[in-house]
């Protein structure tokens, strides 16, 4: 039921057990690998292919050696820089193993060895009469068990997402490696050559790539970091290919897309369209303005945000060109024509429930209502010593109960991640810029309409004159004490003269609420969603239309082909970029500031064995068709035998919207030509050491 009989152009990102039925597309668009063995995780090249939490990533030797983009390991590369050895700045090259850098408590890899469908089990206890809240508890419970049951070896992270909206549940089974180190880094002008400006754009000129290691105890299971462990030995790896691609070559892109909402309804993306994204991209902008301001004089405090302010920046303009996106091309009536066929549809189906559709309309309508509320409590909250107080709080509450019974995200299996993130405030906190974000974040608290305004949170905030006072009465910006709290009971943490954790004791109640609210209406969502799944399911496969589910950081296979696209009438844009144009956009200035070994040997025309024969010089990135979103950024691009061609990255402005609708004529990603990553390793930074540990082809 779930698999469509055939695909339409290059839109869908599939599940790997789907790509058997896949066989005439794939046949279609070129590839050369049986759809079995593309589904089959334990076989290459799927069981290269891993996931670094927020990107997508692959091992390219067996010996733990992975490759990603810049921007993904920005974070370990921030981590270990300084003013007086700034790798963002300058770039980071490790020669032998000895030299290669910690990745931090957050630099994770996870490698995907098992998914199995556990719908059954999660939902066996399911009952008509429970209310939504007593359904959306009886779900948790089924999955955690499930959890339990499969973290049974602690090397494994396992997780059950729903699919289809709550129609499916699957298990995935990781090991999760907790040893990673930074191996190289290209120079940040480099790496992300363009910056903010051309981020989102095309054409584009960016080596957006870096390489990371996962190490492991001797025992070859994963362990604590430590100097005694030794690189992990990965059973497969991608080969890397020198040919390159040209226009109209088939590709298979494979990684961990984050989220998509192609199948919600028309009222959902209105509320998207003219007040979530909006009011989240005021909140963005004028965040990030109060870190510029409050950094603007120290180079410490810079180089400390610079990773969050990255961050921040591509989700700001992503949200911006989904605004553009939804303005130049009406989504929401397109939907709206969709959704009239369904319901007209649905209306003759003979055993179709007739008061499905309006409850459905009635719950969409309250979660829009509660989502309101919920982004206002994300902006009052603003601030990492809040935020810490409020998770040590919660920890101490929940690890009074047995494990099983915690909130998800605090049992026993969490505490690692609560530590990482604790720990990290070390490389991206200042106590000046952290007030000031919460200082002006309550005054756009109070600014919002009232249907924002959380019911009892108001009267609980301090006033913004007495925030000056909340970080002088605390020691939790030192990271020891911030730990230590990680050990105390709820009653010391009430007890305690610590300013922000008595405010985080007197909020806690309103969060809980807004989070019982938010359990009641996800267990009715829950109810009732996976029913219209099942109907559009139905009603899509009678138009021979594809049936993929939304992506939701599950390991996704796509395809397409090298092709250029038309943003608009009379304007074209080809699918490659050359080195020259790296020469022709630089200024000398940020964010064009190429670095001076690069321009040289650009100048030079070091082309070497990357040149391309028809380009006539080295490739830098190129487009193709393939359906990809946020997450996919690290994912391999490979061509037809499966071989490491390029990285995807990004996708065009005018495809931001694609989250919501895939428009095959303009959905295009953005990938880096790995021939271009492989010059800069020969020519500009002489990375000899990784160059002969890759298998180049």
């Amino acid at each position: 039921m779930l698999c469509a009989t055939s695909a339409q152009a290059d839109e869908g990102q599939w599940q790997p057990y789907q790509l058997p039925q896949l066989k005439s597309e794939l046949k279609r668009v070129g590839i050369a690998i049986p759809a079995e063995k593309l589904a089959d995780l334990s076989k290459h090249p799927m069981s290269a292919i891993v996931s670094l939490g927020n990107c997508s990533a692959s091992f390219v030797s067996d010996a733990g050696l992975v490759v990603t983009n810049h921007h993904c390991a920005y974070g370990a590369i921030q981590r270990n820089s300084t003013p007086e050895h700034n790798y963002i700045a300058n770039g980071f090259l490790a020669r032998s193993r000895a030299q290669e850098l910690p990745g931090g408590p957050n630099a994770l890899v996870y490698v995907t060895d098992k998914v199995e469908n556990v719908t059954g089990r999660v939902l066996r206890n399911i009952t008509p009469s429970m209310s939504g809240k007593q359904r959306s508890e009886a779900v948790e419970r089924a999955i955690k068990a499930l959890i339990a049951e499969c973290e049974s070896d602690k090397i494994y992270r396992c997780a059950v997402p729903a699919f289809h909206r709550g129609l499916e549940y699957y298990r995935i089974r990781q090991m999760m490696i907790r040893d990673v180190r930074l191996v190289y880094a290209p120079a940040n002008s480099l790496g992300d050559f363009g910056g903010d400006i051309d981020n989102y754009e095309w054409p584009r000129h960016v080596g957006d790539y870096s390489f990371l290691r996962a190490y492991v105890g001797k025992d070859g299971r994963p362990a604590d970091p430590s100097p005694d462990n030794v690189p992990y030995h990965s059973k497969d790896f991608l080969v890397v290919s020198a040919a390159g691609l040209k226009n109209g070559d088939p590709v298979l892109l494979a990684g961990y897309p984050g989220r998509t909402s192609r199948y919600k309804l028309p009222s959902e993306i209105r509320y998207a369209r003219d007040a979530a994204y909006p009011a989240k991209a005021a909140e963005i902008q004028a965040d990030l303005d109060v870190i510029a301001v409050s950094t603007k004089d120290s180079e410490a405090a810079a180089v400390r945000y610079a990773s969050v302010v990255k961050s921040q920046n591509n989700v700001l303009k992503k949200t911006r060109g989904l605004m553009d996106g939804f303005a130049r091309k009406d989504i929401a009536a397109i939907k709206d024509v969709q959704d009239a066929q369904f319901r007209a549809w649905f209306a003759k189906q003979p055993n179709a429930d007739k008061k499905l559709l309006a409850e459905l309309d009635a719950l969409i309508a309250a979660d829009i209502a509660l989502s309101d509320e919920e982004f206002g409590y994300s902006v009052a909250t603003t601030g990492d010593l809040l935020k810490s107080a409020a998770t040590l709080y919660r920890l101490a509450l929940e690890s009074a109960r047995p494990d099983a019974e915690r909130e998800t995200g605090y049992q026993q299996r969490d505490l690692a991640f609560i530590k990482a993130r604790l720990t990290r405030l070390e490389q991206s906190y200042v106590g000046g810029v952290d007030q000031a974000r919460l200082n002006a974040a309550l005054q756009r608290y109070a600014a919002l309409p009232k249907s924002m305004h959380v019911t009892g949170l108001d009267a609980l905030l301090p006033a913004t004159d007495a925030v000056p006072a909340l970080y002088a009465q605390s020691q939790l910006g030192d990271t020891a004490t911030r730990l230590s709290w990680m050990d105390k009971g709820a009653s010391a943490i009430k007890a305690s003269d610590d300013a922000f954790l008595k405010l985080a004791v007197k909020l806690d109640d309103v969060a809980q609420s807004l989070k019982e609210r938010r359990k009641e209406l996800d267990g009715n969502l829950e109810r009732v969603i996976p029913q219209y799944m099942a109907a559009v399911i139905a009603w899509k496969k009678s138009q021979g239309k594809p049936v993929y589910p939304d992506a939701n950081s599950t390991l996704r296979v796509t395809y397409g082909t090298v092709s250029p696209y038309s943003p608009k009438d009379g304007v074209t844009k080809g699918p490659f970029t050359t080195i020259e144009g790296i020469v022709e956009k630089n200024t000398g200035k940020e964010p064009f500031n190429a670095p001076a070994n690069l321009l040289e040997a650009i100048k030079a025309r070091r082309y070497g064995q990357f040149k391309d024969p028809v380009l006539g010089t080295v490739p830098v990135d190129f487009l193709t068709s393939a359906d990809t979103t946020g997450g996919n950024s690290g994912s391999a691009v490979m061509n037809k035998h499966g071989e490491l061609v390029g990285l995807n990255f990004d996708s065009t402005y005018e495809s931001i919207t694609k989250d919501w609708y895939f428009d095959s004529d303009i959905t295009r990603a953005i990938h880096m030509d790995i021939r271009y990553m492989l010059w800069v390793m020969k020519e500009v930074d002489h990375a000899d050491n990784l160059l002969k540990e890759l298998t180049i082809k």
